[in-house]
């Protein structure tokens, strides 16, 4: 199965709770008025769009119908799918790991699937040929060390780790000097998955980060921050990102578990209203399921008509 079957597979629940109540408001109707856009607007809200970014959609869809004098909804639908395609417009997805030495610090809440992204991404690079080593920095969570160190294993790629309740940042110290000896290609840490309103615990990322970036320069290496959020939570997934950017300054989202929600509306918004590259989606459990993140491929599964 190619990934925009599985793309299109994963955003099933999201095409029956949002796509096709959007398609029916257009198709439904006979002409353009007030309701329509109405009607619209609490279904983008309702889908996790948000406030904002449904404000923005509907000011630009009235502006079209205006200028390109649009008078069948049918039409308008047309327009609706490529003010998506243009607000979700990205640097390329995935990562450009050019130097010597690329650095991920993986960060988010418990729960958002960051170990796994953090064994998906380090398989998918190891596949391609290049050294990959992973550092558990979450020394926080019971557990967190052995199951990355059970994910090296699998995929046969070294881990740096101390014993739980260690210091984060002197695990991070650690991997890049280790990292930076063995001629590695890519090194992924992994963090605590906190609570973004834990103020002790967004201090301590803030010193991994200041570390990880302070031994980078020293040699030259390139460092991203990428932040995993979970899509079921809606809402809630913005509220972290704007925490999380504040902190830490994220380069790039992964958005996984868009299979499990009918509301897929929130990668519009994230994009939106954060401005920060959507580099990854997930839309199920295996390896495949997360991949480099395209705007053209991603509206092409929800309006598909299949």
């Amino acid at each position: 199965m190619g990934f925009l079957e599985r793309l299109k597979d994963g955003l099933k629940k999201t095409k029956e709770g949002f796509v096709n109540k959007v398609s029916s408001i257009f198709t439904a109707r006979t002409n353009i008025d007030d309701d329509l856009f109405e009607e619209l607007e609490e279904v983008l809200i309702q889908a996790d769009v948000g406030v904002k970014t449904t404000f923005t959609l509907i000011e630009k869809l009235k502006d079209d119908v205006e200028e390109e004098e649009i008078t069948e909804p049918e039409e308008l639908m047309h327009y609706f799918q490529s003010e998506l395609k243009t607000m979700l417009q990205n640097d390329e997805g995935g990562f450009n790991f050019n130097h010597d030495l690329n650095i991920l610090m993986v960060v988010g809440v418990n729960g958002a699937g960051k170990t796994t992204t953090i064994a998906k991404i380090a398989g998918r690079y190891k596949e391609k040929g290049k050294k990959v080593m992973l550092a558990a920095g979450d020394t926080f969570r019971a557990g967190a060390i052995e199951q990355l160190q059970i994910w090296g294993d699998r995929l046969g790629v070294s881990v740096i780790s101390q014993q739980e309740g260690s210091d984060a940042a002197a695990v991070a110290y650690d991997a890049v000097q280790s990292a930076h000896a063995k001629g590695i290609d890519l090194l992924i840490v992994d963090t605590a998955g906190r609570l973004h309103t834990q103020t002790n615990l967004m201090e301590e990322l803030k010193k991994v980060k200041r570390v990880i970036d302070r031994e980078a320069s020293a040699i030259n290496a390139e460092v991203e921050v990428l932040l995993v959020l979970d899509a079921t939570t809606g809402q809630n997934a913005i509220s972290q990102a704007k925490l999380f950017n504040e902190a830490v300054a994220v380069d790039g989202t992964a958005l996984t578990k868009l299979d499990g929600t009918a509301k897929g509306g929130i990668v519009i918004a994230v994009k939106n209203e954060l401005d920060i590259p959507i580099k990854l989606i997930g839309v199920g459990e295996a390896a495949e399921d997360l991949q480099n993140f395209d705007p053209d491929e991603f509206i092409e599964a929800l309006f598909s008509e299949e």
